[in-house]
């Protein structure tokens, strides 16, 4: 496989290939991080997302040692990931050797040094709603990051951010249309029931609906239920009949 075959397959897999359904934040974020370093010519990557203030953070790497580091990183609220993340501006690429390095992120550095890596650089994972995370580039060589390299994998980060930004929203669109559908469903049945009271009692529509609500509330049980059993025949006989 070419290497132009092997960058369209990635982001082919960004996108979520073929698979039917919404796409899996995890495995997106996986397939970024052990893609990468063959692609960008680094040792390792590891990913940092949350898109949002008080979302969960995820993380993923190219081996599980960097995954727990860049995870102990995120709890330390620590690291390129996370300040590249949260919007500090770090270095595009850094010396983990170096004493900016080692006092910006005390406990990062070490740890990426005791794993044989000597640099780093963190781009921003940027969708049309903000940053949601990082792309963390690891490498075991003090010389810089090439500009291709970085250019690629900036690329390959904002292309996973969108593609996560519009599965979310096209999640939150499926969820609101089924709450908009139980809501309609809901309020079909609570006219039907009404109906059926208000001839069963002779009663007018509103009067209907202040019966059927307060045996709901009399009963805590929610004034749909109460409703559906009603229209299905089910309904609690003191409600139709005042005299019981």
């Amino acid at each position: 496989m070419t290497s132009q075959q092997r960058l369209a397959d990635a982001f082919v897999a960004l996108a979520g290939g073929t698979r039917d359904g919404p796409l899996d934040v995890s495995g997106t974020l996986a397939v970024l991080a052990t893609r990468s370093p063959s692609l960008l010519g680094v040792r390792a990557a590891g990913v940092v997302f949350a898109p949002g203030e008080r979302a969960e953070v995820e993380v993923a790497g190219s081996d599980p040692k960097v995954s727990r580091m860049e995870h102990d990183a995120s709890e330390r609220r620590e690291g390129p990931g996370h300040d590249c993340h949260r919007g500090r501006r770090p270095p595009v690429q850094a010396a983990l050797d170096g004493r900016p390095a080692r006092q910006r992120w005390p406990h990062y550095a070490p740890r990426a040094l005791e794993l044989g890596y000597a640099r780093v650089a963190a781009l921003p994972l940027r969708g049309p709603a903000g940053t949601s995370g990082a792309l963390v580039l690891l490498s075991g060589r003090q010389g810089p990051f090439s500009p291709d390299a970085l250019a690629l994998g900036q690329s390959m980060a904002d292309f996973t951010a969108i593609a996560l930004e519009r599965a979310g929203e096209a999640d939150r669109s499926r969820t609101l249309n089924a709450q908009l559908e139980l809501a309609l469903t809901s309020r079909v049945v609570i006219e039907q029931a009404k109906g059926i009271l208000a001839t069963r009692l002779s009663l007018t529509m509103d009067d209907a609906f202040t019966l059927l609500r307060g045996h709901a509330r009399s009963h805590q049980r929610p004034v749909h239920d109460v409703a559906r059993e009603i229209v299905e025949g089910r309904a609690d006989p003191a409600l139709l009949d005042p005299r019981l």
